[in-house]
């Protein structure tokens, strides 16, 4: 039985129109130390929906050539973060269609809702609270949300998902489903060894690009996981 869904937020459970692409792209791009130098879109996606400095560093040596030092990172970050500050200032982000009926469903089933993501805790926090999301074991529109700078690896690495684990009091793998838009989701969900990988296609990637990688399901969108779980 299904009782933890680990859920990605951007792309998957929220709809920030792709700028945390544009914002990551930049920051890198328009860093002095890469000056002139572009970010292919198979390197971008294949760095999406991990920790951002994560990211930022990996993208930096690939466009460069060279590690970046931790001050070239944390201006990058901060250039990042400033950036998606902005644009979620110019165009809120909202929910994905039927995403909020999805969470219903679910907890109608007893099972607990977690949000995982490759964001640092502040941008996460602002995100939630521009839609007026609440984070709280059985109070809150989830019951938890993990960052990217509160485990010691991000993804692929499965540390959120089995912190989401512990704040929802789930011991078992075999009760877990997690859903993404990413690769890196999929590969977060398989290194886990949770019951139910699954991938969605509301984020930037279609099903066909998400099917050659390790899953065990493809939906069109979270709005339907919940009739999945019958099957699991």
């Amino acid at each position: 039985m299904i009782v933890l869904a680990a859920l990605d937020m951007a792309g998957t459970t929220i709809d920030e129109n792709g700028a945390v692409y544009v914002a990551l792209n930049d920051a890198v791009v328009e860093d002095p130390i890469n000056a002139g130098t572009q970010i292919s879109p198979e390197d971008l996606q294949t760095w999406m929906g991990t920790e951002k400095r994560a990211a930022i560093r990996a993208l930096t040596e690939i466009v460069s050539g060279a590690s970046p030092d931790d001050a070239a990172v944390d201006r990058m970050f901060q250039r990042f973060r400033d950036q998606l500050t902005e644009a979620y200032r110019a165009r809120p982000p909202t929910p994905i269609d039927g995403v909020l009926a999805a969470f219903d469903d679910l907890r109608e089933r007893g099972v607990r809702i977690a949000l995982t993501t490759g964001f640092s805790q502040d941008i996460a926090h602002s995100l939630l609270d521009s839609l007026g999301w609440t984070v709280g074991n059985q109070t809150g529109t989830v019951d938890a949300m993990v960052c990217g700078d509160e485990v010691a690896a991000g993804r692929p690495a499965p540390y959120l998902i089995f912190q989401a684990m512990e704040r929802t009091g789930v011991d078992s793998v075999d009760q877990v489903v997690v859903a993404g838009d990413t690769v890196a989701d999929l590969r977060a969900g398989i290194n886990a060894g949770v019951r139910g990988v699954v991938g969605v296609a509301s984020g930037a990637l279609t099903l066909a690009q998400l099917a050659p990688h390790r899953h065990t399901h493809l939906l069109s969108g979270v709005r339907d996981l919940p009739g999945l779980l019958d099957s699991l």
